[in-house]
């Protein structure tokens, strides 16, 4: 059995850009995306982790990602000039009973990286 680990509530009425049928506020994270984060961006996971609450909860930009139910977001936290990248898949009826929200993966983007997907991605939400 996979361990979950709670992250946060979203809002849904934010998300429902990406899907209007939710089931769920709460958003989780499993060991074993944790494992694929730290392999695939080193550092970015023990470094940043305490960044995921607030990049689901206030995203600067929700883009269209590539999977259905699936969120790219964006975040920039100007204090330190950070930028990142979330992908969070939602929880929709197509999905089996007792899945939640999940973070699929997470990492820290350059400049062009930013620039590329707001310019390249359709714009679902874009924080006011």
């Amino acid at each position: 059995m996979a361990v979950l680990i709670k992250i946060c509530d979203l809002d849904i009425g934010i998300y429902r850009c990406v899907s209007s049928d939710i089931q769920t506020s709460e958003v989780i994270i499993t060991e074993e995306r944790i494992k694929h984060i730290q392999e695939d961006h080193p550092d970015d996971y023990e470094r940043y982790c305490s960044y995921i609450p607030l990049i689901i909860l206030e995203p600067d930009y929700i883009v269209e990602a590539n999977k259905a139910n699936t969120a790219v977001l964006l975040k920039e936290f100007t204090e330190n000039g950070e930028k990142f990248k979330l992908i969070l898949r939602l929880k929709t009826p197509d999905l089996p009973k007792g899945y939640k929200n999940s973070v699929i993966s997470f990492w820290r983007i350059g400049q062009t990286t930013w620039e590329k997907t707001i310019n390249n991605k359709k714009i679902l939400y874009k924080k006011e």
